[in-house]
């Protein structure tokens, strides 16, 4: 059950950062340059790699346990 819950909440993150990635392509077309740079299309990458890892250990007891 352990497995279910880190897996779950993992792909939460992943979900969640996709559609903040997916969210500013509703601005002008001439914002897109500046949002979707090479720096903040790396950041979002490194974010994909290092968020789930903070999201386990911050609701480790919630995985853990099952109990909210």
């Amino acid at each position: 059950m352990i497995a279910v819950r880190m897996t779950a909440a993992v792909l939460a993150t992943w979900a969640t950062l996709i559609l903040l990635l997916l969210a500013p392509s509703l601005l002008p077309e001439h914002w897109h340059y500046y949002i979707y740079s090479p720096a903040s299309v790396g950041l979002w990458l490194l974010a994909l790699l290092v968020a789930p890892v903070v999201v386990c250990i911050v609701k480790w007891p919630w995985i853990k346990s099952g109990s909210r």
